[in-house]
């Protein structure tokens, strides 16, 4: 059964009238985990010039607590998050998070039913909206497997919901060697590829379940089997002119095909077994290779190529992130945890380091080959990127942005905004000032 209600209940936040979503073009949208092409690359540029970064505060605002991500569809800023027993999904104007357009809920536990362990680090859903633009849907994954289609036309209502706990015989993650036992409940964000919802459920039967976006009925499930990750979600790759999907189970790499009769086959694994159930950055795709790294016992970075016969290791090195996904640009691998590093990507060697990001992070790269980062509790900076800083790391700019929690929840960039968060749902926005290109 399931509620909802057409103001934030328990939000001390101001109502506003209930507007349509308006025209945007595809650039200004953050609608997916990861940005538009899910890669963290941005259309907008950095606002950095003349030796400063001019960025304005536009807005400061509270939606309720959980690392889950925001994401930007038509003008509008949507967040999930959990608010007083509810999980919610909540709409606002870009120009002001702290208003509300309309916001939709369901009952739903502070954690997922088996979770256990580092509950003072994280709270509510930690999987970021998947935005379908051509049937204006929102489809969000609950920290307790409550996967819910969202009518946008008809301002949030719950068009379908399927309990993947109650549907789906779906084990505790188990222990790995030593390390204490770890479940976060459900953390990777749905992926909607060629009319498929692409689900990471990690049941007894099946490591991913492809769903019907209309009806939510099942289409096919994977061949392997395995618990899932704590990742952010499945990414897109085109294997040998087939598309696939890659995801970082429990287990390691998983790469399955998605067509026609062969969807769900497996066409490469690569075991990676991590301790405290921590394979948690996600898969960075680029051609038909994949970046995977983790720290603990695996403690490292590594790309594979893969093909449909396998994965074959390109090269691998001892400079891990545990959180941070890499970036992937220009021939160049970002990522941020404990220090800022970059790679060359055709080998692996390291181009440069520094800096003390902590353990949360997140990288975007800006138009003008800039990068941001959002680190430690809040510490928001703009570095140059290899092509205009080759031989050493350069921060141009840095500052405190929130104090209080852990910035899980990934960093948008999109319409000449910066949306920061943390996990107990304190977000600020920041406006780009941009180039005047008139003259």
């Amino acid at each position: 059964m399931t509620h909802s209600f057409s103001v934030a209940c328990g939000l001390s936040l101001l109502l506003s009238l209930c507007t349509p979503f308006c025209v945007a073009t595809q650039s200004q949208d953050w609608n997916h985990w990861r940005g538009p092409s899910r890669n963290d690359l941005s259309d907008s540029e950095s606002g950095f010039r003349e030796g400063k970064w001019h960025l304005t505060e536009s807005w400061t605002a509270n939606q309720g607590i959980g690392s889950s991500s925001p994401v930007i569809f038509q003008n509008q800023m949507l967040t999930f998050s959990w608010v007083h027993g509810k999980e919610t999904l909540t709409s606002s104007p870009l120009s002001n998070g702290q208003e509300i357009t309309w916001a939709h809920s369901y009952k739903a536990p502070k954690y997922g039913r088996l979770a256990t362990g580092d509950q003072g680090l994280f709270a509510g859903p930690s999987s970021t909206p998947e935005v379908d633009p051509t049937n204006n849907k929102a489809y969000t994954l609950g920290s307790d497997g409550h996967l819910t289609c969202w009518d946008l036309t008809k301002q949030g209502e719950i068009d379908w919901q399927i309990s993947l706990y109650d549907e789906y015989e779906i084990p505790r993650r188990p222990k790995v060697g030593r390390s204490g036992l770890r479940d976060y409940g459900f953390t990777t964000s749905p992926l909607l590829l060629n009319n498929q919802l692409i689900v990471e459920v990690g049941s007894k039967r099946a490591s991913l379940v492809a769903f019907d976006p209309k009806t939510g009925k099942e289409l096919w499930e994977s061949v392997s089997a395995s618990p899932a990750g704590h990742t952010g979600g499945p990414v897109p790759i085109i294997v040998d002119k087939v598309p696939c999907v890659a995801a970082m189970t429990h287990e390691g790499l998983l790469v399955v095909r998605t067509d026609g009769k062969q969807a769900g086959q497996t066409v490469a694994k690569v075991d990676w077994l991590t301790e405290w159930a921590n394979n948690i950055a996600t898969p960075t795709v680029f051609q038909n290779k994949v970046v995977i790294t983790s720290a603990y016992n695996q403690n490292r970075i590594a790309m594979y190529e893969i093909t449909l016969k396998g994965a074959q290791l390109v090269w691998k090195v001892a400079h891990p992130s545990k959180i941070c996904s890499p970036v992937i640009f220009n021939g160049h691998v970002y990522y941020c945890w404990r220090k800022i590093r970059c790679l060359d990507l055709k080998s692996g060697d390291l181009i440069w380091q520094g800096g003390n990001t902590g353990d949360a992070g997140s990288m975007v790269v800006t138009a003008d080959k800039r990068i941001i980062v959002w680190s430690k509790k809040g510490d928001l900076s703009l570095i140059n990127g290899a092509e205009l800083s080759p031989d050493r790391l350069r921060i141009l700019a840095s500052r405190k942005v929130l104090t209080k929690t852990d910035a899980w929840p990934h960093v948008v960039v999109a319409a000449n905004r910066i949306i920061c968060k943390d996990w107990l749902g304190n977000m600020k926005c920041f406006e780009i000032t941009p180039i005047d290109k008139s003259f």
